[in-house]
């Protein structure tokens, strides 16, 4: 079905002006072909991204608020935050926990070892898996 579909697509570019919203659309999806159907060739792979699109969300809608965050490099550090609690969240993890217990091991972790402290790396601690239910939904 998606080869019959991919044919389709390029014999109707070859009909369309260039320049078109079609052309434009046509164009568009035969440059990613390859990517629009990787989900075929591993049923691991979703069909689409609306679990990440919904991940970003917050951030979409915040932009606004976030012009004024003081300066580029104050808005880089909220970004990086940021990512760190999103990732957090896709592994299943509470991220005000892993936030504070990356934070205190932080000072005296190795430099080489630092990816260990990733959302997707994190082992946490007795203290951090025990974090009081008043904090499981701060963040």
């Amino acid at each position: 079905l998606a080869d019959k579909l991919h044919e389709w697509m390029l014999a109707q570019r070859q009909r369309v002006l260039d320049g078109s919203g079609t052309a434009k659309a046509l164009d568009y999806s035969l440059k990613r072909w390859a990517a629009l159907t990787r989900y075929l060739d591993d049923g691991q792979v979703p069909i689409d991204n609306n679990h990440i699109e919904m991940q970003i969300r917050p951030v979409a809608i915040g932009r606004a608020n976030w012009l004024f965050a003081g300066s580029l490099r104050a808005g880089k550090r909220a970004a990086a935050i940021m990512s760190l609690i999103q990732s957090a969240k896709l592994n299943g993890l509470n991220p005000y926990a892993y936030l504070r217990d990356v934070l205190e091991r932080l000072p005296t972790h190795p430099a080489n070892r630092i990816d260990e402290l990733l959302p997707h790396n994190w082992t946490g601690s007795a203290t951090a898996e025990t974090e009081p239910a008043s904090q499981k939904s701060c963040i």
